[in-house]
């Protein structure tokens, strides 16, 4: 089971990070909604709870409960930018199709 993160999705998260003051590492999970049933979750995490786990790529510590695993495990967090949009993308090979939107995805 791993969760991985590209240099460039790790550099936006330390700087995050550095703004923030305060800080851990990064939390990713996912949640029940929108039109295909989940949707990731993204947080700045101050603790580790007992159910966690924590992988750490390119010094930054992305911390997933067990139950958001299941969904995400493999994923490669990615940070991108297009003309004047940006943002994290998530590479997960376990997702069989996205809403039209991109909003949710099911596995």
């Amino acid at each position: 089971m791993a969760i991985t993160m590209t240099q460039a999705a790790a550099d936006r998260v330390n700087t995050f990070l550095a703004h923030r003051g305060a800080g851990i590492g990064l939390r990713l999970g996912v949640k029940t909604t929108g039109c295909s049933g989940m949707s990731y979750v993204l947080e700045f995490v101050d603790e580790i709870n007992a159910d966690d786990e924590v992988f750490e790529n390119h010094g930054i510590k992305v911390i997933v409960d067990k139950k958001s695993l299941v969904y995400i495990d493999g994923t490669e967090l990615d940070f991108a930018k297009e003309g004047l949009n940006e943002g994290f993308k998530f590479n997960n090979p376990n997702e069989k199709d996205q809403c039209g939107c991109g909003e949710s995805f099911t596995v």
